[in-house]
């Protein structure tokens, strides 16, 4: 069974996403430590969402409630939000309704900025994530695979991103109305990691020439290089701080790289323009005028900048939950086409996976079948019968089994496996186990065809 527990902007305050970011990376592997059950898991924490997919292997009927606690207590343990606020929380999604929600997510209808297109990025990695970490399962693998060629196929077929819009770009659309001249203002970017990249295109976008970059942990220099801007060194990042006129962050730090007492200590050290010696270019702009203006935006979860930045004269703060405030509105035609294609790519996932829940009952009737075939085939040799009589005892097996592998297919997709299995025990005392680990074997013995010898 498939389970997703789902914090996101629609349902959690900006403080909870951003301590649940916090420890995303181990939350998978004691998800799987706290609950034998437990095959898989993969975490999906972005600027806006925290999501675990999680694969449990116990057969239908079994409640997942005490799977579903035990991985609310590994979230709890790694992020320091309370077990009870998690429940109070989290939305839970099961069955067949996750590869709707996890294919919506990817496709970016689910995020602030709908169809923005950094998401099916993340989810990606996520998936690259759990499987350096060994936490994903075949299950998972199957589901986030076909969730991102879901996510190329609504960007190649509908109308949905096609502005580029993204959390980078709505935050700059936000600070048009600050910026007098994109050419003239000098812009400190922080981070290299994944919004950097998008945060520099965004800015060149509306003009932007002045841009220099800052890592704290040290990868400026590659950066500024691939990139063709100005690195900056930890010695002058006091001075940078002093002097942009806009500071982006987009850094993994999780902790604060700007706040008030740094900046104020910049400005200190930097108070204003150099002086005119052999014509030394203008360094800073002037601080103590009412005209001073600084504007930071904070695109990091963890957040980068310390709230209290506000407090410094001049300076004004976007950060993530500021600007999710300003998101535009869906665009409704592309928006509801993008959801049919969702919703048949996650009907046909659906489809396939349930009718692999019944490999093993159809392994079992067919070696059942096979098995009374073989011993009649051999007492037919030992009557010296000849070949013509195994050949049609063998059409006739699979003149018979036509029909339960028909409807193995139609009660699976319909949801009903356990008829089909209540079936089998009732009519031929075969007792089937359709756990996970049952499917999977019963699968590659399947593929290997070893059950029509």
């Amino acid at each position: 069974m498939l389970i997703c527990l789902s914090a996101s902007h629609k349902n959690s305050s900006f403080d909870v996403l951003e301590a649940l970011s916090v420890g995303a990376d181990a939350a998978a592997s004691d998800m799987l430590d706290r609950h034998d059950s437990l095959s898989g898991a993969v975490v999906v924490a972005t600027c806006n969402r925290f999501e675990a997919y999680l694969d449990l292997d116990e057969p239908f009927g079994v409640s997942p409630i005490p799977a579903i606690s035990a991985a609310i207590d590994a979230v709890s343990a790694n992020s320091g939000v309370a077990a009870d606020t998690l429940r109070d929380t989290l939305e839970l999604v099961h069955g067949n309704g996750v590869a709707e929600h996890l294919f919506a997510v990817t496709s970016g209808l689910e995020s602030v900025i709908v169809g923005e297109g950094e998401i099916a990025g993340q989810v990606r990695r996520s998936l690259e994530g759990a499987r350096a970490a060994g936490t994903t399962s075949p299950e998972l693998e199957r589901l986030f695979q076909r969730a991102s060629r879901t996510s190329r196929g609504v960007k190649n077929r509908t109308g949905i991103g096609s502005a580029g819009r993204s959390l980078v770009r709505l935050a700059l659309e936000l600070a048009e109305s600050r910026v007098s001249d994109w050419a003239e203002t000098r812009v400190l970017l922080v981070g290299t990691g994944r919004y950097a990249g998008a945060s520099l295109a965004a800015l060149r976008d509306r003009g932007a020439e002045n841009v220099r970059v800052y890592s704290p942990s040290g990868r400026a220099a590659k950066f500024a290089a691939s990139h063709a801007i100005e690195a900056v060194a930890e010695a002058d990042f006091a001075q940078e701080i002093a002097c942009a006129d806009l500071i982006v962050t987009c850094t993994t730090a999780e902790h604060h790289v700007v706040d008030a007492e740094r900046i104020r200590a910049a400005r200190g050290q930097f108070p204003g323009p150099a002086t005119a010696v052999d014509d030394a270019p203008k360094l800073c702009p002037v601080t103590d005028g009412a005209a001073y203006r600084q504007l930071i935006i904070d695109l990091g979860l963890p957040r980068n900048v310390d709230p209290d930045v506000a407090s410094v004269h001049g300076v004004e703060l976007l950060d993530l939950e500021t600007i999710r405030i300003h998101a535009p509105l869906e665009e409704l035609n592309a928006t509801s086409e993008a959801r049919e294609l969702v919703g048949q790519a996650a009907r046909t996932f659906t489809q396939v996976a349930e009718e692999q829940s019944l490999t093993p009952a159809v392994v079992a009737l067919r070696k059942h079948v096979f098995d009374v075939l073989d011993a009649e085939i051999e007492r037919a040799r030992g009557r010296d019968d000849s070949e013509q009589t195994e050949a049609a005892l063998r059409h006739l097996a699979g003149v018979l089994l036509h029909t339960p592998m028909v409807r193995s297919r139609e009660l699976a997709r319909a949801g009903d496996q356990d008829a089909f299995v209540d079936g089998l025990d009732a009519l031929f005392g075969i007792r089937v186990d359709l756990s996970r680990k049952a499917t999977d074997a019963a699968a590659r013995v399947a593929d290997t065809g070893t059950t029509a010898s």
